[in-house]
C-alpha cells in the first residue's frame, strides 16, 4: 500500500509539472517521469504486459513524437501570414457528424449492442502464468469482447484526429490571394531559412 501512495504521489506531482511548466521540454520531462510512474503501477497490479506495452508504446515512441514536433516549432523560419478564416464552412458537417455519432451512441448504449463476453474473463495468478489479469491472452481477450464498442470508437475518433491535422496543415505555404505574391511569401520563406542556417 506504500508503494501505491508513492507513485501515486509521483503521478500527481508529474502531471502537476507537465501542465504548468514553462518550457515545453521540461513538460516532455515531467510526462516521461509520469509514464514511468504509471508503468510501475501497473507492475504493482501484475500487469507486466501493460507496463512493457506503457514503456515502449507511449515512452518510446509517443514521447519521441513529441520531442520532434518541439524541435520541428522552434526551426527559426518568419511566421506564416494568417489565411482566410475556415471555420465557418466546418460548422455544418461538423453538427451533422456530432448528431450520426450521438445517434450511434444512442443506439448502442440502447441495449442493441451488446458485448460480446459482458462476465469477466481474468483470473489471478502468478505473474507470467497464462490467461491470468495482466497476460497477453488475458487483454486481447478484455479488448475484442468485452470492450470491443470503446475500442472501435477510439480507433474512429484517432482517425478523425488525423484527418482534422492533415486538413489543419495540409498546405505547403501560406494562404496568398495572388500568384506573385506567393512567389513573393516563398522567396522570403527560403530566405528566412538560409538567414536561420547561418
Amino acid at each position: 500500500m506504500i508503494v501505491f501512495w508513492i507513485l501515486a504521489a509521483i503521478m500527481l506531482a508529474s502531471a502537476m509539472w507537465c501542465i504548468t511548466a514553462v518550457r515545453p521540454v521540461y513538460s516532455l520531462v515531467a510526462l516521461l517521469l509520469h509514464f514511468f510512474a504509471l508503468a510501475a503501477m501497473y507492475l504493482t497490479l501484475n500487469a507486466e504486459f501493460l507496463a512493457v506495452i506503457q514503456l515502449i508504446v507511449y515512452s518510446g515512441a509517443i514521447l519521441i513524437l513529441f520531442l520532434f514536433v518541439i524541435a520541428l516549432l522552434s526551426s527559426g523560419v518568419s511566421p506564416f501570414s494568417v489565411g482566410p478564416d475556415r471555420l465557418p464552412r466546418i460548422a455544418y458537417p461538423a453538427v451533422a457528424a456530432i448528431v450520426v455519432a450521438l445517434g450511434f451512441l444512442t443506439y448502442a448504449l440502447g441495449g442493441v449492442v451488446r458485448p460480446v463476453n459482458p462476465t469477466p474473463t481474468s483470473t489471478l495468478g502468478p505473474v507470467g502464468t497464462a490467461d491470468v489479469f495482466g497476460s497477453v491472452g488475458d487483454f486481447g481477450k478484455a479488448l475484442f469482447t468485452s470492450y470491443l464498442l470503446p475500442f472501435e470508437i477510439t480507433a474512429l475518433v484517432l482517425m478523425v484526429a488525423v484527418i482534422g491535422v492533415i486538413l489543419l496543415a495540409g498546405d505547403q505555404a501560406p494562404y496568398v490571394p495572388s500568384r506573385k505574391q506567393a512567389m513573393k511569401a516563398q522567396r522570403e520563406m527560403r530566405e528566412a531559412i538560409v538567414r536561420g542556417g547561418d
